[in-house]
């Protein structure tokens, strides 16, 4: 097992923590509550998420199912930092850790960072029917009309109170609906998100390059709103935009601005 300096967190290890912790804001939980709804401790839950010890995969899994969140990302973040927790990871990279995942794959660069990530999505598509079967029953009991009200955290804000905030903060973002997506020139993904109660709408972004930036607006002539990636750590999450207030037959548009050139690619969705 890898020794970590004191202070510090190997770059994977952070990198997981770190999705792990946001899909957690995301479901609204506290640690006694999301220790109540899986099947591990609060005081693991606590390890897990600031990044003390590697969770085993199935908290991963659980985690994301109620967040209502694709686990395919996190397993994958997950594999690499079990590699670099067990050893079993190529040796350190000379290069700036902030640029390793994102810009190896995008590069043509064999590394083993790389490597990994391609074995852990080959072993999910393995699975994969399975796998999203058993996801989307998840969801489906997490977020439908017969679910416990405990599951899904009253929203913070509602319409115009809603714009330019957070929707992790706000609680929007734990039973969101999907308006539209679109996959980048460069490889980068996005996503228009609407939630109902909240009456707001925002983008997200992952598989970024940093200093990439999201652009979101009403096309009613509300006012603007972005997010931009700030460092590695962000990259290999998923980024969300402030929000902005969408009524029934609203058109909100998200704008990607790549920072390695190319031209902004646009697009929109009817609320």
């Amino acid at each position: 097992m890898t020794s970590t300096p004191p202070g510090a967190l190997p770059p994977e290890r952070a990198r997981l923590a770190s999705a792990l912790r946001e899909l957690r804001t995301g479901t609204g939980l506290s640690l006694a509550a999301l220790a109540a709804k899986t099947t591990f401790s609060k005081s693991s839950w606590e390890r897990y998420l600031n990044g003390k010890t590697l969770p085993p995969g199935q908290a991963v899994r659980e985690l994301c199912r109620l967040a209502g969140e694709p686990e395919g990302r996190c397993l994958a973040l997950w594999e690499l930092a079990e590699a670099e927790w067990s050893g079993r990871g190529a040796p350190a990279r000379t290069d700036p850790p902030e640029a390793g995942a994102a810009e190896a794959g995008r590069a043509g660069g064999g590394g083993g960072a790389v490597l990994a990530v391609i074995a852990s999505v080959c072993a999910l598509a393995a699975g994969g029917l399975s796998v999203v079967l058993v996801l989307l029953v998840g969801q489906s009991a997490d977020s439908g009309p017969g679910a416990p009200s405990s599951a899904v955290p009253s929203p913070r804000c509602r319409a115009a109170g809603c714009e330019g905030r957070s929707p992790m903060q706000m609680k929007c973002g734990t039973d969101p609906r999907t308006l539209a997506s679109h996959r980048t020139a460069g490889g980068a993904h996005l996503e228009l998100r609407y939630s109902a109660r909240c009456g707001a709408g925002w983008a997200r972004m992952w598989s970024t390059r940093i200093g990439d930036r999201l652009e979101l607006k009403a096309a009613d002539g509300g006012p603007a709103h972005s997010a931009r990636i700030g460092d590695g750590a962000a990259a290999q999450s998923y980024v969300y935009t402030p929000m902005t207030e969408a009524r029934p037959g609203t058109t909100i548009q998200a704008c990607f601005r790549p920072v390695a050139g190319g031209g902004r690619e646009c697009f929109d969705a009817r609320v």
